[in-house]
């Protein structure tokens, strides 16, 4: 029975592009875990508890992403080295200091948006709502995420742009 009133063969491309990002959000998930074991310094607890926040919400992504491909009526990739050679996201030394960790993790982040970009575009074809609803809120959360560690890494007297603020004061 065919309960989502979709063609399977039309959501193939949809699936293919999940499984991708299920396979980029593994790669993540462990440089999260690398950073979060390894992690030295000053920023010590606020970046070690921060770190295992950010995986503990990839963990439930990847999970929630492997059940939407379920729900779609295909399997969800399921091995590592799977995951390897499918994802944009390589793997990182944990040499690196704690605004390197950082940068790291926004670069991930930068793939992880644009694959979830991929997957919109796909679901949009075919009108499959719940996988557009899906990742249209993990692009709202990562965005947001993704602001608030860049600011991290900023220098305190870094400014916003301000040359596109408009002015709302009458005349």
């Amino acid at each position: 029975m065919n309960y989502l009133n979709m063609n399977d063969e039309k959501l193939l491309p949809t699936v293919i592009e999940l499984n991708t990002l299920l396979a980029d959000y593994h790669i993540y998930y462990q440089n999260l875990r690398n950073f979060h074991w390894n992690i030295l310094g000053e920023n010590f607890f606020e970046l070690h508890e921060k770190f295992e926040e950010l995986y503990t919400d990839a963990r439930e992504k990847i999970d929630e992403i492997a059940e939407r491909i379920l729900t779609l009526r295909y399997h969800p990739m399921s091995n590592l080295k799977d995951y390897l050679k499918a994802s944009s996201i390589e793997e990182v030394s944990s040499d690196k200091t704690d605004v390197e960790m950082v940068k790291e993790i926004l670069k991930n982040h930068a793939i992880l948006l644009e694959q979830m970009s991929k997957v919109v575009d796909k679901a949009e074809k075919i009108k499959d709502e719940g996988t557009i609803d899906l990742i249209g809120a993990y692009i709202r959360e990562l965005e947001k995420t993704s602001w608030m560690l860049d600011a991290f890494t900023q220098d305190s007297a870094s400014q916003l742009n301000k040359s596109k603020m408009v002015s709302f004061s009458s005349n």
